[in-house]
């Protein structure tokens, strides 16, 4: 086995393994996780080797063998593992922007007099952003309360740094609920 060059490397050679092969996203490669295992080692091919160093190349031989109709030739594992990494990208995403909004419409509720146009205005961005991401994958809707859920439990611990106010002055779950905090006559100044 080639030397281990990364601290990362050692904490994920078992879970680099899966049946047998590699089981490393790319998008796990661009935060930093790489493998300790040579292709040669785990039966690799030329694809899976093209996989794990040039992911630009591998995605693009990979685009024209789908395209030639030559499944048998793709490697398919990683292909799925591509896949099922951007559908959880997507979700990620939506996530990431109800946070955003989130917080803000916290910030906007218990910070009443710090309230201005740059607040009004991610909020808004933040509405429309999320409006349309639903828009590209209307299949997020089905667990909307629990990414709202996963999402206001950040705006919360975020709120509470960036206030300064203790984390108790915030409801311990969301107030809202996901249409009221997505409508844009909705600005919370009452009690949530």
């Amino acid at each position: 086995m080639p030397p281990v060059l990364g601290a990362r490397r050692s904490t994920i050679q078992s879970a680099a393994r899966v049946n047998g092969k590699s089981a490393l996203t790319h998008r796990e490669a661009a935060m930093g996780l790489t493998k300790a295992i040579a292709p040669a080692e785990i039966g690799g091919s030329p694809l899976s080797t093209t996989y794990e160093t040039d992911f630009y190349a591998w995605a693009n031989e990979q685009a024209a063998l789908l395209r030639a109709g030559k499944l048998a030739e793709a490697d398919i594992e990683h292909i799925a593992g591509e896949i099922e990494s951007m559908g959880k990208a997507e979700k990620r995403e939506l996530v990431n922007r109800l946070t955003v909004l989130l917080l803000h419409l916290l910030k906007w509720r218990f910070q009443p007099k710090w309230r201005g146009s740059s607040w009004e205005t991610r909020i808004k961005i933040q509405r429309i952003q999320t409006r349309e991401h639903m828009e590209d994958n209307p299949s997020l809707k089905a667990n909307l309360t629990e990414y709202l859920s996963s999402a206001y439990r950040v705006a919360r611990l975020e709120a509470a740094d960036e206030t300064k106010l203790a984390e108790t002055t915030f409801p311990p779950n969301c107030p809202w609920i996901f249409e009221q905090a997505m409508d844009p006559e909705f600005w919370p100044d009452g009690a949530a």
